[in-house]
């Protein structure tokens, strides 16, 4: 097995998003290529059956210090829309780039947010919110496909979350977080200007609007009420008659259309992995000749390479179907489908040349029990070698949230740990998505215990691996990850060798006084989960690592991006103060041009480079060579 620099990592494309031309020859999509998010477009002819085509993709930005996002090509020209931060502050605008180079911003402003929220059926206009009159609440606006004259579609003066809008433009639903486990459905009917709330209910139910039919004549929505997990289910705009349509063993996480309204696609949160169900919707005669009904039958994908499908998208005329593959070994791959001629195309090999696939890890869904048996379900990567006569360093790797969850897929980062010799067991800790509402809101007010002695656990589970060397175990995760990090090293300072805080919240006083102004339709909601920064100090003080920092007594790593607006720079300046002050070795790493997360080649590359030489001086005790 060959060990692989982070550079030859690196030199993987991530790529996202998919966008057909006007006449479905060409796909819109992001590429990093460059070492920065860019739009890039691709002739479908470019691909082959059974591997990826040659063309080379054709960038149609060309910016090298913030990301560039493509949106979509308009409809009928060759147009495209695109979206655009400034230092990773996820203020992002929306823009239009014209065929002669020309950019646009249809979003001005200094501080504002928008973003693209779909076309209008015929294409003569499309739907974009922005924040831009009050920063707490994003409105609606239409906007002419030619001109860009634009109209107040709808005011949000209550915090709603905003959701689909029907094709007839005479209905929009709205989401109203509660907490993080109770929502509720309105349903705003545009021309009257009323509002009408859908699920008036009792206890914690999740409901959240996912799309209109394609006549206008139903709302697709998910909701929990009476199971553990998410369903589909419709909501007549006649007669308000609510019915189950379509379930699963696991949570639906969304629905939606193809453009003509042909294909119906749904995705399953399914154990850690993302499954696919795509059905075409036909037309059926009633009994007797009564009413004609519809009928979905399901859609056989052709034969693919292992991995998940991802962000299916359909052409205007549903001829052909756009989509990713991904798997443990393999990042996204774009392939099209085309429906007349039953032709499967690969686009893109995104995965570095100088990689050999087998050389990496699939992933095992693992699942062991917490200090209250609570199942505790995870993402565990075993490297190459490894065993009795081998032990190898692990490592506990918390996700985001804190309602994230470590899922199945390529993961470069983890892929560059393991094949360094370091065992990585993502956990899916209480209050992870995924596995049920119970399993979900068991971390409520929790937050710096239950949650953390499931990662204590972690450890104990890899520390009874006859493979694993229990004393060289370590912790690291970002944001809510970075947080559990932090809160291992100063609650349970015993347990873990070393930690690494990427991003991560250390005063959660700070960080919830601090909420982004356009996160304010979910602040009662975090406020309710973690805590109430004016009336729940004591808790706050009491579960933030900046007020215990002189408990951390193992080697700590911190990254931080200068401009984060969620977790800003004086949380990390801070902690690394504190824990230096008792003579802990710290090491800090700042970049001055990233936010929450990374989204320049070049940091990804410093950064992952720096962790694996923290992981192997202070948790593997190597501190030889520059990987």
């Amino acid at each position: 097995m060959k060990r692989y620099t982070i550079e030859q990592f690196m030199a993987t494309t991530s790529i996202l998003g998919a966008s057909f031309s006007a006449d479905e020859q060409r796909i819109l999509f992001s590429s990093n290529a460059s070492g920065i998010f860019n739009a890039y477009t691709l002739p479908i002819g470019g691909g082959s059956e059974g591997r990826a085509g040659r063309t080379t993709p054709e960038p149609l930005t060309r910016s090298t210090v913030d990301s560039t996002f493509a949106v979509a090509f308009f409809p009928h020209d060759d147009r495209i829309l695109f979206t655009r931060d400034r230092g990773g502050d996820e203020n992002f605008h929306l823009f239009v780039l014209g065929p002669d180079g020309a950019e646009t911003d249809l979003t001005p402003g200094q501080t504002l947010k928008a973003q693209f929220i779909g076309w209008r059926p015929d294409g003569s206009a499309f739907f974009v919110s922005s924040n831009e009159r009050d920063p707490r609440f994003f409105d609606i606006y239409r906007y002419d496909a030619k001109t860009y004259a634009r109209t107040l579609l709808y005011r949000n003066e209550q915090g709603f979350d905003l959701g689909p809008i029907s094709r007839d433009e005479r209905w929009m639903a709205l989401n109203r977080s509660n907490t993080t486990s109770d929502s509720d459905i309105y349903l705003f009917d545009i021309g009257k200007q009323e509002m009408k709330h859908l699920t008036s209910h009792e206890g914690s139910i999740s409901y959240r609007a996912e799309t209109f039919d394609p006549a206008s004549q139903k709302l697709f929505f998910l909701t929990n009420e009476g199971s553990e997990f998410k369903r589909i289910c419709t909501y007549d705009l006649t007669t308000a008659e609510v019915e189950d349509h379509e379930g699963a063993d696991w949570d639906v996480i969304n629905t939606y259309f193809s453009q003509d309204g042909r294909f119906r696609i749904t995705g399953i949160n399914q154990d850690g992995s993302i499954m696919i169900r795509i059905v075409e919707i036909k037309e059926e005669n009633g009994e007797e000749g009564g009413d004609k009904g519809k009928r979905e039958n399901s859609v056989n994908i052709p034969a693919l390479p292992k991995g998940e499908i991802r962000g299916v998208v359909f052409s205007r005329s549903s001829t052909r179907m756009a989509f990713y593959l991904n798997g443990d070994r393999s990042p996204d791959n774009l392939f099209v489908y085309d429906f007349c001629t039953a032709q499967l195309l690969q686009l893109t090999q995104s995965l570095s040349s100088e990689i050999d696939e087998s050389d990496l890890i699939d992933a095992q869904v693992i699942r062991f029990k917490s200090f209250d048996g609570m199942v505790i379900p995870s993402i565990y990567y075993k490297p190459h070698g490894a065993s009795g006569s081998n032990r190898v360093p692990a490592i506990v790797y918390v996700h985001g949230g804190p309602g994230g969850q470590t899922m199945r897929g390529y993961n470069a980062q983890i892929q560059y740990l393991v094949n360094h010799g370091y065992a990585v067991l993502g956990i899916n800790n209480r209050g992870s998505s995924g596995y049920g509402k119970t399993f979900f809101t068991a971390a409520n007010r929790k937050h710096g215990r239950e949650p953390l002695w499931d990662c204590v656990e972690a450890k104990t589970y890899l520390a009874s691996l006859g493979y694993i060397d229990h004393e060289r175990i370590g912790i690291m995760g970002a944001s809510y990850g970075g947080y559990m990090t932090l809160s291992a090293l100063a609650f349970r300072p015993e347990v873990f060798k070393v930690g690494v805080d990427i991003f991560g919240v250390s005063n959660w006083l700070r960080t919830l006084e601090n909420i982004p102004p356009y996160w304010e339709s979910v602040r009662r909601a975090i406020y309710d989960e973690i805590g109430d920064p004016v009336n729940d100090i004591d808790i706050l003080v009491a579960t933030s690592p900046l007020f215990h920092a002189k408990e951390i007594r193992k080697p700590l790593m911190v990254i931080q991006g200068a401009n984060d607006p969620r977790v800003v720079k004086a949380e990390s300046d801070e902690i690394v103060e504190a824990v230096r002050k008792h003579n802990v070795p710290v090491e800090y790493v700042v970049f001055p041009d990233e936010g929450h997360s990374f989204t320049k080649k070049k940091n990804q590359i410093e950064a992952n480079r720096r962790i694996l030489q923290f992981l192997e001086k202070y948790l593997k005790g190597d501190e030889s060579g520059n990987r």
